[in-house]
């Protein structure tokens, strides 16, 4: 079971630096030399060399913050940022909060605020953001295939949330948040192990 809270930004970057451990068998230290005596230019010089290194994903946004920069989003506290998100929308909060509490009941399940959206991501990577995409509905997105023949007319092909998250579930009251919604959760969540 995970805790449904928010993770603080300085608790992701230390996820993140064990994430670059797991993937390379090289500390932040190490990387952080190569990048020193790389001198890259850009933050597309650096990422362009990573990719070459082998390094994606969390552990190259890792390493190019930490050469860059940490965007105000990362950095900024999570209530704070989930706060600027329901601003405008206060009755759409407790579907966010509803989602939270089935993906605390998944293992190992971190919860990342961004600017626009909340992540939820499992041991290896993200499964599924939370948007609140207009004033009356919030989008869960999954990291999963449409299916063909899809059992439930809940689930929506998406370009909207990144190609990354090909699935939506528009979701306009926290009722709506049911078994259905965890069983689509713990599938996205599956499928990333």
């Amino acid at each position: 079971m995970t805790d449904h809270v928010p993770l603080p930004w300085d608790h992701i970057r230390l996820w993140e630096i064990g994430q670059l451990q797991n993937a390379t068998g090289s500390g932040l230290e190490h990387w952080l030399a190569r990048i020193r005596d790389l001198d890259p230019p850009t933050e597309a010089a650096l990422r362009e060399w990573l990719g070459t290194e082998g390094v994606s994903g969390y552990p190259r946004a890792l390493l190019v913050h930490e050469t860059f920069g940490y965007p105000d989003s990362t950095v900024r506290a999570a209530d704070e940022l989930i706060d600027a998100q329901y601003a405008d929308r206060p009755s759409l909060r407790p579907i966010l909060d509803a989602v939270l509490l089935y993906a605390g009941d998944l293992d190992e399940v971190s919860i990342q605020t961004r600017t626009t959206h909340v992540a939820l991501s499992g041991p290896q990577r993200t499964f599924a953001v939370v948007q609140p995409t207009t004033r009356h509905r919030v989008d869960l997105g999954l990291r999963i295939a449409m299916p063909v023949a899809a059992p439930s007319t809940r689930l929506r092909p998406t370009t909207k949330l990144g190609a990354d998250f090909p699935v939506l579930i528009p979701l306009t009251a926290a009722s709506q948040v049911d078994s259905e919604v965890a069983a689509w959760l713990k599938h996205a969540y599956d499928a990333t192990l």
